[in-house]
């Protein structure tokens, strides 16, 4: 009798925790939201990871242009990655897209360019989470140097990256 109950105890407090996300499903969206400094990876409509985030410092409203510190908003493609960034590890974003270079023309300014998800500047990873407490990038998105490994791991070129106000 002892040995049920100690199985329906273990059952029990098995079911009561959440599961851990899966870290093998293939990942074919990102979305960030500025305003709550979050990035999420999905597959299908199944969330696969979470990480808070840093942007740019001015990460009110859309980038305009070049040196403005503002991380972009739309749709984007992850279009290549840098092993070897100055922040430990980068992904690319495919900023600017079409709307970006024709509100960039009609401001008669240079949209830029440049824009990644990377981990924290070579040298400083031991801040680890503490690089959030501000916005600190010049438009990028910024996360802790182990979250970089793991995004770096689980999204593949080509996943689009849709980055909502």
């Amino acid at each position: 009798m002892k040995a049920r109950s100690l199985i329906v105890l273990v059952l029990a407090v098995a079911c009561s925790h959440p599961a851990a996300p899966d870290t093998t499903a293939a990942v074919d969206r990102i979305v960030v939201d500025k305003s709550d400094r979050q990035l999420e990876l999905f597959a299908g409509n199944a969330l696969v990871r979470q990480y808070r985030v840093a942007l740019g410092r001015e990460p009110i409203g859309p980038k305009l242009q070049e040196g403005d510190n503002r991380t972009p908003e739309g749709r984007y493609l992850i279009d290549r990655r840098n092993p070897d960034s100055a922040f430990h590890r980068s992904l690319h974003i495919s900023y600017p897209n079409a709307d970006d270079q024709l509100r960039a023309k009609a401001l008669s300014v240079e949209p830029g360019g440049d824009i990644m998800i990377h981990g924290i500047r070579n040298g400083l990873g031991w801040l680890g989470r503490l690089h959030r407490l501000r916005d600190w990038t010049r438009g990028c998105i910024a996360v802790t140097n182990a979250e970089i490994e793991e995004i770096w791991h689980l999204v593949p070129d080509g996943t689009p990256i849709d980055i909502q106000p």
